[in-house]
């Protein structure tokens, strides 16, 4: 089959189509292949050569060389083989040029559909591979429409979405607005590849930091942790190798130009910088900022803190909405419990007389134990001597000391509750009733008084869930007084 101006047009396909020459070769051929086998039947081997100075696709049909025709499409008689070929004899493949030119309207019709669509899937797989290979770096278009709430950016070769949950809440987008994204994600559909952009994902502020900031590019500076509430406010560690640099004052630059222009691209949403502490309390000292720290007390096992501020300040500590600590406490990936100082102050007082009923125990031991995070007789009886150890100042022989007679206070004041209760079943059967429902009432202030602490700041399905299981145990305690006061 003669193709005019062949070359010219295979070359010129692939320049406006972004795909190799060779590519749309293999194509034509592909194409010319499978209009063969319509015609000849897909069984039979058929194979296409394309002579480039003839600008031509020629056609071979394979046939087996034989002494009695059966099957014209497959097999060749010896004497017309040995017309073509002298040397071939019987068993032999040959291949028998086709005349291309009898295929008619509907193999060429097939022809071009196969090559349109062997194009388009080409140029598809280029473009996948082209954004494949650029997943999560920063990537600018021009928002062409927005289709139920998501955004279609036009990146010149194919059209990117950022939909709702990737968008910045509050910021609002025109068609022909430049938009600069993420680029989160890249698929490969039916369709063609799906590329999706985020602009409310910490590593958007991460990049954009990485690349307004020549230090990081470097390495002189690492990015350690970032934490966002996308269009409200972000706190990022960053550390320096380099003691001659400051990773705090890099990152801000001149007069603050440097952060400036993160600002801006993420519409004034307020960023902290914090230095990078590898010592766990002073990291949270500047996680916390602009609120001050006076003192930090660490539970390593259930890695958690408690972060002691001034009480005009615990507002601050907190947040709007608790945002502030919620974002410190996503950055260090402890649980933070924020309180001022006065509260300390109680629970120190309360938690230093209830261990001081101890027989041994001391007022610097008991403050010790109140600052490893042992508040109670009951939770000293849950820690092994050797972990107290870890404690300044306490021995494995004084820790075995005070775990005993912890144990045993415990036991001598459930030995006393069981007795007065045995009484009062015996000789007062009213008084016993009474009893019960001042346990009950009592009970239930006290699990009013250990409801989650609402400086923590969970989740809206973690909040949601505990309240629930809350309400659940105080509606079960008023069951039960009813029923007593029913008696």
């Amino acid at each position: 089959m003669v193709l005019r101006d062949l070359v010219r047009v295979v070359e010129q396909v692939g320049k406006d189509k972004g795909i190799s020459k060779e590519l749309v070769l293999d194509v034509v051929k592909s194409a010319m292949v499978t209009a063969a086998r319509k015609k000849y039947g897909s069984q039979n081997e058929i194979e296409a050569v394309i002579n480039e100075d003839q600008s031509e696709v020629e056609l071979y049909l394979f046939k087996r060389v034989v002494e009695d025709v059966a099957d014209e499409y497959s097999e060749i008689q010896l004497t017309e083989a040995k017309k073509l070929d002298e040397n071939v004899g019987i068993g032999e493949e040959l291949g028998v040029r086709l005349d291309s030119e009898q295929f008619g309207r509907i193999a060429a019709q097939i022809v071009k559909q196969v090559i349109i669509q062997k194009i388009r899937d080409a140029e598809k797989e280029i473009i996948y591979n082209e954004f494949k290979s650029r997943q999560g770096e920063v990537i600018s278009g021009i928002c062409r429409r927005i289709e139920r709430g998501n955004i279609i950016v036009d990146l010149g070769k194919t059209e990117a979405v950022m939909p709702v949950r990737e968008q910045i809440p509050g910021e609002n987008f025109r068609v022909g607005d430049r938009v600069q994204g993420y680029l989160l994600e890249v698929q490969l559909t039916q369709r063609g590849p799906r590329i999706i952009l985020s602009r409310s994902t910490e590593l958007f502020l991460m990049k954009l930091f990485e690349l307004e900031i020549p230090e990081i590019r470097e390495g002189i500076i690492e990015i350690k942790g970032c934490a966002r509430a996308a269009g409200t406010r972000s706190k990022i560690s960053v550390f320096s190798n380099d003691r001659d640099v400051d990773p705090v004052g890099a990152c801000v630059g001149m007069k603050g130009a440097r952060v400036q222009n993160v600002v801006n691209e993420l519409k004034g949403e307020k960023i902290d910088i914090v230095p990078w502490h590898e010592e766990i309390t002073k990291y949270v000292c500047g996680a916390i900022s602009p609120a001050e720290v006076v003192k930090v007390i660490v539970d390593e096992a259930h890695k958690r803190m408690d972060v002691v501020v001034p009480d005009d300040h615990l507002s601050l500590a907190i947040g709007k909405k608790g945002l502030n600590v919620r974002l410190a406490s996503q950055l260090l990936g402890w649980e933070l419990d924020v309180v001022c100082e006065s509260k300390v102050s109680e629970k120190l007082t309360k938690a230093r007389n209830d261990m001081l009923q101890i027989v041994g125990m001391t007022d610097t031991i008991a403050i010790a134990l109140y600052q490893y995070g042992i508040d109670s007789v009951q939770a000293l009886t849950t820690h092994d001597s050797e972990t107290l150890t870890q404690i300044p100042g306490l021995t494995l022989e004084k820790a075995n000391e005070l775990m005993v007679a912890a144990k045993e206070l415990l036991e001598r004041q459930a030995e006393s509750g069981a007795d007065i209760i045995q009484d009062t079943e015996v000789t007062q059967p009213e008084s016993r009733k009474s009893a019960q429902a001042l346990r009950l009432q009592a009970a239930k202030e006290a699990f009013r008084t250990t409801r989650p602490n609402q400086y923590i700041m969970p989740t809206e399905d973690e909040l949601e869930s505990r309240n629930e299981r809350f309400n659940q145990v105080i509606s079960e305690i008023d069951r039960q007084l009813e029923e007593i006061v029913g008696e």
